[in-house]
């Protein structure tokens, strides 16, 4: 008796298999080619949306299996710019009672994506706000909220929701946090509070050591002080930090030598820093501090030297201003004619570029205005520098 019952055992799997796969196939014929999803199809062919999202919903209400096909008919509608129809669909999924949890997050996610494309940022912030406390979506939720804060400027919330990040997802922040305590010192600065401006450059350096522009705005509160020592200091720590931006430090480290009676020691520091870093700003100001301390003939044997070993435009642009000052007339003419035209080619010449997405920029931006990175936009060296 016992053998027979092994031998039905393997019938009996193979009953339920059937069972449960004819039943399924029903439930997917019924739900997915029922005639009112086939006309809700029609009516987005037919360009009536509205109606389309009508028959949607009250498939939901018969049906939640379709609820990952509501999902994406939502996405499509928001990619499109329809944000309003989009919210309707989502807002609508939220509703249902009977949506698994899991189902019920990924149409929260949605709808706050929804509202952060209609510019409904505090309702879009409360929506991720709530993933993140329930831990679903957790990490793609604090994506979303560190780009909201950034938008909106609120760096204390940016800072803690960095942080929050780099803790669920082990995901290296610094970068982006000492940026965002630079944003705040800069706006402490502009309303006169210097010493709170002051410790949060503080903050930044300790998130991150290599903070260039931190020690940029440490170096400028110290002149507005009158603090040339504590300025030069902070200027020159950028060698060791990123000497990429040394071109930005050359004009104020100027003032504090000459302020401080130390010419000399500047021209040593722009020395070395021209023979292990090159760029053209330092061997610009070395040349007219030669042309102003030897003449303008030894100034022009500097520039020519230093073009024979890093060529560079602004160098050449610098070198035809010197030459125009001791040419006869008809040599000046064609000179002149050169300088015009060096001019307008490096009118618009860019003088940064994004390490990350390639953006030029005159300026220098801390956030790159394209990618959103932080800290990639760098000085362009080299024939095209500056």
């Amino acid at each position: 008796m016992i053998e027979w019952l092994w031998l039905l055992l393997p019938i009996a799997a193979a009953t339920g298999w059937l069972s449960a796969w004819h039943q399924e196939r029903q439930r997917s014929k019924n739900t997915f080619w029922s005639p009112d999803y086939l006309k809700g199809l029609n009516y987005l062919l037919n360009e009536e949306p509205d109606k389309a999202i009508d028959i949607f919903i009250k498939l939901i209400e018969v049906d939640s299996d379709t609820v990952e096909t509501h999902l994406a008919l939502g996405v499509l509608f928001r990619r499109r710019g329809e944000v309003n129809r989009a919210i309707r669909i989502h807002q609508n999924l939220i509703a249902r009672p009977a949506l698994h949890p899991h189902q019920r997050s990924n149409a929260m996610f949605e709808l706050a994506e929804d509202y952060r494309c209609a510019g409904l940022l505090d309702r879009a912030e409360q929506l991720f706000q709530e993933l993140v406390a329930s831990s679903t979506h957790q990490v793609l939720a604090l994506h979303q909220l560190l780009e909201i804060y950034q938008q909106e400027q609120d760096w204390e919330k940016a800072i803690n929701t960095a942080q929050q990040l780099t803790n669920a997802s082990s995901e290296a922040r610094h970068v982006d946090i000492a940026q965002y305590y630079c944003e705040q010192a800069e706006y402490y600065r502009k309303q006169g509070q210097n010493n709170a401006a002051l410790n949060t450059i503080q903050y930044a350096l300790k998130i991150d050591s290599n903070c260039v522009r931190a020690s940029l705005l440490e170096g400028q509160l110290a002149l507005v002080r009158h603090d040339q020592e504590g300025a030069i200091l902070a200027f020159q720590r950028i060698e060791q930090q990123n000497p990429d931006y040394l071109t930005e430090v050359i004009e104020p480290l100027q003032i504090c030598y000459q302020t401080l009676g130390r010419q000399n020691e500047f021209v040593l520091y722009l020395l070395h820093i021209l023979k292990h870093y090159g760029g053209i700003r330092p061997m610009l100001v070395l040349t007219e501090i030669v042309k102003q301390e030897e003449g303008e003939q030894q100034a022009v044997d500097f520039i020519v030297k230093e073009m024979h070993k890093r060529p560079s435009l602004q160098g050449l642009d610098h070198l035809l201003d010197m030459a125009l000052f001791n040419v006869d007339n008809i040599t000046r003419n064609h000179l002149l004619l050169l300088k015009d035209l060096m001019t307008q080619f490096l009118k618009n010449k860019p003088a940064y570029k994004c390490r990350h997405c390639g953006f030029t920029a005159r300026k220098l931006h801390w956030q790159c205005p394209s990618c959103k990175q932080w800290s990639t936009l760098k000085p362009i060296q080299g024939i095209d520098s500056e």
